[in-house]
């Protein structure tokens, strides 16, 4: 059976020292019903601790970044369009950017069964692992409610195009820790069906491989992407 690649604890960063005519601002955060760690993730958006303090001050101003997807009742949609590249190719091109590949994800995108499209649009629905409760999310059922709202079944290379489309950042933001494609299994060296995923793992940005049988149990943090509609441009 291919492994599944865990991600491991968290680690937490150093934690922000405030000086004391600072003392305010952080009584504030506190108020604001922040975690330390939320206060870190912020601190390191704005690009460490001067430049944190510079935009509490109303010295420097964010704005807000247009995001490449959209959320509808916990259901992600985003558009990816191919562009004719083979497995091997994808190999040399994610490697080349510093993603790291699994050997599952190598076995399957080698795989004669992984076929390329080029110029076809794929307006994608990722389920977020939230919709389903415990003991509901396993492969089979997120499979028929996706067919109860007429979803189809994604081009296996779409993982490969998630992957290079959106940052491990963005995947957090979106609260999930793998896009795993509901493709139709390919089966790996030792026979088994599997199913490829993007995910982050804070060791870097990851393309790998999971068992796709049917009964298999899958974590809250999993979304799971189905195909909403296939057109040529």
């Amino acid at each position: 059976m291919a492994e599944r690649l865990i991600a491991p604890p968290r680690i937490r960063g150093k934690m922000l020292k405030l000086g004391q005519g600072d003392e305010k601002m952080s009584q504030e955060f506190a108020s604001a019903g922040l975690t330390a760690g939320q206060l870190n993730a912020i601190v390191k958006m704005l690009g460490g601790h001067d430049k944190a303090l510079a935009f509490l001050r109303g010295e420097i101003t964010v704005s807000e970044s247009a995001r490449k997807w959209r959320e509808d009742d916990g259901v992600i949609y985003f558009t990816v369009t191919s562009d004719g590249t083979g497995g091997p190719q994808w190999i040399e091109r994610l490697e080349r950017q510093g993603f790291h590949i699994g050997s599952y994800g190598k076995n399957v995108l080698l795989s004669p069964d992984f076929k390329t499209t080029s110029g076809v649009a794929t307006e994608v629905a990722v389920f977020k692992g939230s919709l389903f409760e415990d003991d509901e999310r396993i492969t089979g059922k997120i499979r028929a409610e996706a067919e109860r709202r007429k979803f189809e079944k994604p081009n296996a290379e779409v993982a490969c195009l998630i992957r290079e489309k959106f940052s491990d950042e963005e995947i957090k933001v979106m609260g999930l820790w793998w896009i795993v494609i509901m493709h139709e299994p390919i089966k790996d060296s030792d026979g088994d069906p599997n199913l490829l995923g993007a995910y982050r793992d804070g060791v870097g940005r990851w393309l790998g491989a999971c068992f796709g049988g049917p009964g298999y149990r899958w974590d809250r943090g999993d979304g799971f992407a189905f195909a909403v509609s296939q057109v040529s441009s």
